[in-house]
């Protein structure tokens, strides 16, 4: 798989497997095929992953620990800090949490669960605004002397805490929801990020499924899918929405490449340091979103996908109201 840099020299594979999908709560009962998909995505030439310390919360790092205990050079693991988790009992207590004492708990954790003795890559997963950010950047800075983390990220941060974290220890990627249907941070994030040298990890490339094709106004989601909260997956804006997907459809039936390998062609295709992170739980699907790098837009298919921010825009938020107060801070 071909390679990609993002900020501060870190190289990785093209595109990123996230792992939060296989298990968010303390129990992953397909837990061994799981771990075979991760090792299956080592064994096609990706090497990096993401979890993170709330998935369970824990059991998502343990399982990638397991998963790569025997192949921990050949992959890039980032995993996250930043909620108030209980660092003995694991409870999650709801809000964030980056004091720096937190931090220096919570990395001790990941690195235990994970059975490393170092990071590649960690990020607050969210900004927390009763911590000054150089006071956070400063307690990473201080894991990266110790060799405990290698290079330092952010998470849905705005373009004020990326500054400031930036000026004390400089940052590999931020990684933000950007896709198709979640266009914002075109406006003042991406430019700032070229302006400073950071790579992006957009997380939700495929706008959580909408734009895989599969999913249109009528499809029923589980009683504990997020996607019931979500604003824009409510049934009339999926119907307003569809006609991004329609539009990805036929751009790829003239490349021979489903809806989805379009919107993640057309990711790569806006920066050389963007890395888009997907999810999947099949091997078939993972298959489907590698084949995306063998798919060339023209310039008249770019330039039609660029306009639909303003041609088609997207019905409805993408995250309910309490979720949304957390972006961009």
């Amino acid at each position: 798989m071909e390679k990609r840099k993002l900020g501060q020299g870190l190289e990785v594979s093209a595109l990123s497997l996230g792992a939060m999908g296989y298990g968010k709560s303390r129990d992953i009962p397909d837990r061994p095929q799981m771990i075979e998909l991760l090792r299956a995505a080592v064994d096609r030439g990706m090497n990096f992953f993401d979890t993170a310390e709330v998935y369970g919360p824990w059991t998502n790092e343990e399982m990638l620990g397991e998963a790569f205990a025997d192949m921990r050079d050949k992959v890039i693991i980032a995993t996250k800090f930043g909620w108030d988790i209980d660092q003995q009992t694991g409870e999650h207590r709801g809000g964030v949490n980056s004091k720096p004492a937190q931090i220096r708990q919570a990395v001790e954790g990941s690195l235990k669960r994970l059975g490393t003795d170092y990071i590649d890559l960690y990020y607050q997963h969210r900004v927390d605004p009763d911590v000054p950010m150089e006071d956070v950047a400063g307690v990473v800075s201080d894991l990266i002397g110790q060799g405990k983390v290698r290079y330092f990220g952010l998470s849905e941060a705005g373009v004020g805490s990326i500054r400031k974290a930036h000026a004390v220890q400089p940052v590999a990627a931020l990684q933000s929801e950007y896709s198709l249907w979640t266009r914002e941070p075109e406006n003042e994030v991406i430019p700032t990020l070229e302006e400073l040298g950071i790579g992006m990890v957009p997380f939700s490339p495929l706008g959580k499924g909408f734009l895989t094709g599969t999913i249109d106004a009528g499809t029923k989601f589980g009683d504990k899918d997020m996607r019931n909260t979500v604003p824009r997956f409510q049934p009339e804006n999926r119907e307003t929405n569809q006609r991004l997907v329609d539009m990805l459809r036929r751009i790829g039936e003239a490349h021979g490449a489903s809806p989805a390998q379009v919107a993640l062609a057309w990711l790569m295709a806006q920066k050389p340091w963007i890395v888009p992170l997907f999810g999947t739980r099949s091997i078939q699907r993972f298959d489907e979103n590698i084949g995306s790098l063998n798919v060339r837009l023209s310039e008249s298919d770019l330039r039609e996908l660029n306009e639909s921010k303003t041609t088609m825009p997207v019905e409805g938020n993408r995250y309910p109201p309490e979720h949304m107060r957390r972006v961009g801070l």
